[in-house]
């Protein structure tokens, strides 16, 4: 299972805990799929009033918390939002998150490698969303990063995976560096796709919380996660641009 940060997490399934119909299908959603860490906002958390309720059920979830600095627009905001949740929700993990541009929800790269160093040099475990982008990689783990997020496809969209060649030559580039597909993914066999390419984990919430039935679909999730592990372990075929017979000639008949 992945390590992050020299923390064994159960499941490489990373859970967001916004938009989903009611705390029921939250809490379930979680419980069927095991996963193996559950992201928390701090805008969310502000925005439940007492945040109780919540709470209650994050907190028996049994699992890491990942606070993000979600909606953040410059280095400012994001440190800042980064030591509130700290503080509130009692951990040194934060999903770092300086968006670029407004539409696109893009990283800014310039202010995302600002902002992850001054956060390892607070103390921060550092978990950028970041993009395919090799040198902004190299970048971020030079801030002191220990794990890469690139996206899969702009937040929200359900595109899956718009780069599978940028995220490959990524995945290669850095071989022992934990690697998370965050934000993009719509179904299950994307997830699936990712876990094929070598990368250790997803993180995603929308798929699942605005699915019919978010409970069956993070199990889905869950699934295929498992699925593209083992087909990744068991040294898939190559694709070529040629048919193959699958069946040997040698022994055939020969007619006269």
């Amino acid at each position: 299972m992945p390590i992050f940060y020299g923390t064994e997490i159960a499941s490489p399934l990373m859970l967001g805990t916004a938009q989903y119909p009611s705390p029921a299908d939250l809490e379930q959603a979680f419980r069927r799929s095991g996963a193996g860490v559950a992201t928390v906002s701090l805008r969310r958390e502000a925005a439940g009033g007492d945040g109780s309720g919540f709470w209650d059920i994050v907190r028996g979830l049994g699992i890491p918390l990942l606070p993000n600095t979600a909606g953040c627009h410059s280095v400012r905001e994001a440190v800042t939002t980064a030591h509130m949740a700290r503080e509130l929700f009692g951990t040194d993990w934060i999903k770092l998150e300086v968006i670029g541009h407004a539409d696109t929800l893009q990283p800014d790269p310039f202010g995302l490698v600002e902002a992850a160093r001054i956060l390892t040099e607070d103390g921060f475990r550092v978990f950028p969303y970041t993009t395919e982008d090799g040198i902004l990689g190299g970048r971020l783990l030079e801030a002191g990063c220990e794990v890469l997020m690139p996206w899969g496809a702009p937040i929200g969209t359900g595109l899956g995976l718009n780069n599978p060649y940028g995220l490959r030559t990524l995945r290669a580039q850095f071989p022992d560096v934990p690697m998370v597909i965050d934000a993009g993914l719509g179904l299950p066999s994307h997830a699936a796709e990712a876990m094929q390419l070598g990368f250790d984990a997803v993180l995603l919430n929308t798929a699942v919380a605005r699915a019919g039935d978010p409970p069956a679909m993070a199990e889905a999730f869950a699934l295929a996660l498992e699925a593209g592990r083992k087909a990744r372990a068991a040294d898939p075929m190559e694709p070529r641009d040629m048919a193959a017979p699958s069946t040997p000639l040698l022994g055939l008949a020969v007619l006269q």
